[in-house]
C-alpha cells in the first residue's frame, strides 16, 4: 500500500480542502482521507504543501514525431530502431510532466500500436489516420477512397486493436499540397466510417480545421473532434447551431490548445492567410465551453518546436486563459479526458485506477502548477519524483 500526504487535492471534478491522504493498492485507490490518519503497514509519502491530483491525460499526441519543426515530414525516413527512440523519449517528456495517460492520433505505419505494452504511461492509439489519396499526414499510410476502402481500413484498425478511428475531415498545414480549409471526404463517407466503427465497438475522433468540415464530422456522428477551428474564406466563424449540436451530441472537443513558443515561419504565414490567429482560437475555446461543449485538454505534441512533447501545463493554462474556470480546465485533462478516452482514470476515488501526480502549489487557484511536477504514480508505483528520501515515512 501506498499513502499520499498531501496539503490538498482535487478529485478530477472538485477541489478538497486538506490535509488529504489517498491510500492505493494493488493499482487502484482504495481511499481518499480527510486529515493523516495513521494506516499500518502502508508506504508513506509525506508531499507537504502539495496538491495532489490525478495524473493528466493528453488527449492529442504524436509520439512518432521528434518536437522539431518538420517533425511529420521527417517521420518516414526514420528506421525502425529511430522510430522507437523517438517514441520512448516522447513519453519521458510527458511522464515528466505528469501525463500518465496519453492519446496517440498521428500513428506511422502501426508503430505506436504495436509496443502500447511496453511504457510506464497508458498508451491508447488510432494507429494511421484515415486520410483521402494524397491527402493531410497520407505518409503516414492510411489513405482510402470510396465507401468500400473506408469500409476495410476500420475494419482494418479494429482487427489491429486500435482504441479509437481517427479520420481526417479537413486538410491540415503540416502537408503540402493539402489545404487546410479543403474537405477531404463527404458527409456521407464521414457516416460510413462511424457506422463501421461503432459496429466494432469503437469511438470515432475527426480531424477538422475547416468549419464545413466540422458541420459534416457533426452531422455523421463522430465521438470526437480534433482542433475544431472553424475556418471558412472569412476566417474563423462559429456557428451558434454548431455549438449546440456539439453540446447536444456530447461530443469531446480538442482544441490543441498549448504553445511554448512563437509557431515557425510557415505557420505563422499560412493563418495570416486564412485570417487566422491563436488568440482567436484560445477565445474560441472559452465561447464553446460556455455553450456547454465538451472540452478535453490535448497538445498535438510533438509537431513543431512550439508543440513539444510534455506541454499538457501549457495547454490547460490556455483555457483558462480563454475563461474556462480552473476546475473546469482541470478536468478537461482528468476526468472529462478519461470519458472521452474510455478509461478508468482521471479520478481520485475508491476503485479507480491509481495514477496521480503531485504538484507544488494550488492550480485551483493558479494553473501555472502545474508545470511544478514534484512526484508521478502510475499503478500505485511511484515512477518518477523530486522528494527527498527522508519524505518517505
Amino acid at each position: 500500500m501506498l499513502a499520499l500526504r498531501a496539503e490538498r487535492a482535487f478529485d478530477g471534478e472538485h477541489s478538497l480542502a486538506g490535509p488529504v491522504t489517498v491510500l492505493t493498492e494493488n493499482g487502484t485507490i482504495k481511499a481518499v482521507e480527510r486529515g493523516h490518519p495513521d494506516i499500518p503497514g502502508a508506504e508513506v509519502v509525506d508531499l507537504g504543501t502539495a496538491t495532489v491530483l490525478p495524473g493528466l491525460i493528453d488527449t492529442h499526441v504524436h509520439l512518432c514525431a521528434d518536437g522539431r519543426n518538420g517533425a511529420l515530414e521527417r517521420v518516414p525516413g526514420l528506421s525502425a530502431e529511430q522510430l522507437d527512440a523517438v517514441i520512448a523519449d516522447s513519453l519521458e517528456r510527458h511522464l515528466r510532466a505528469g501525463v500518465t495517460t496519453v492519446r496517440d492520433l498521428g500513428d506511422h505505419q502501426w508503430a505506436v500500436i504495436e509496443q502500447r505494452g511496453r511504457h510506464v504511461q497508458r498508451v491508447l492509439g488510432s494507429g494511421p489516420p484515415i486520410t483521402s489519396v494524397g491527402g493531410h499526414c497520407w505518409s503516414m499510410g492510411g489513405e482510402a477512397s470510396g465507401e468500400d476502402e473506408l469500409r476495410l481500413a476500420v475494419r482494418t484498425r479494429a482487427e489491429r486493436g486500435v482504441d479509437v478511428v481517427k479520420v481526417m475531415a479537413s486538410g491540415g498545414f503540416a502537408t503540402p499540397g493539402t489545404q487546410v480549409g479543403d474537405c477531404q471526404f463527404t458527409e456521407q463517407e464521414l457516416r460510413v466510417v462511424v457506422e463501421e466503427a461503432h459496429a466494432h465497438g469503437l469511438p470515432v475522433t475527426a480531424h477538422a480545421h475547416s468549419l464545413a468540415a466540422a458541420q459534416r464530422a457533426v452531422a455523421a456522428g463522430v465521438d470526437g473532434i480534433e482542433h475544431l477551428t472553424c475556418l471558412t474564406d472569412r476566417g474563423i466563424q462559429v456557428p451558434a447551431d454548431l455549438m449546440e449540436a456539439l453540446a447536444e451530441a456530447d461530443i469531446a472537443v480538442c482544441h490543441t490548445l498549448g504553445i511554448t513558443q512563437e509557431p515557425p515561419p510557415f505557420m505563422k504565414e499560412a493563418w495570416d492567410r486564412i485570417g487566422m490567429s491563436y488568440t482567436a482560437k484560445v477565445s474560441m475555446a472559452g465561447l464553446m465551453y460556455d455553450h456547454g461543449v465538451k472540452t478535453v485538454a490535448g497538445t498535438d505534441g510533438g509537431i513543431a518546436e512550439s508543440k513539444p512533447h510534455g506541454a499538457i501545463a501549457y495547454s490547460v493554462a490556455d483555457l483558462v486563459r480563454s475563461g474556462v474556470p480552473n476546475a473546469g480546465a482541470l478536468a478537461s485533462a482528468t476526468s472529462q479526458a478519461a470519458k472521452a478516452c474510455g478509461v478508468a482514470k482521471g479520478m481520485l476515488k475508491p476503485g479507480w485506477d491509481a495514477d496521480i501526480i503531485a504538484v507544488q502549489g494550488d492550480p485551483m487557484r493558479d494553473i501555472t502548477a502545474l508545470h511544478n511536477v514534484l512526484t508521478v504514480v502510475v499503478g500505485g508505483q511511484i515512477v518518477t519524483t523530486t522528494l527527498p528520501l527522508d519524505r518517505r515515512v
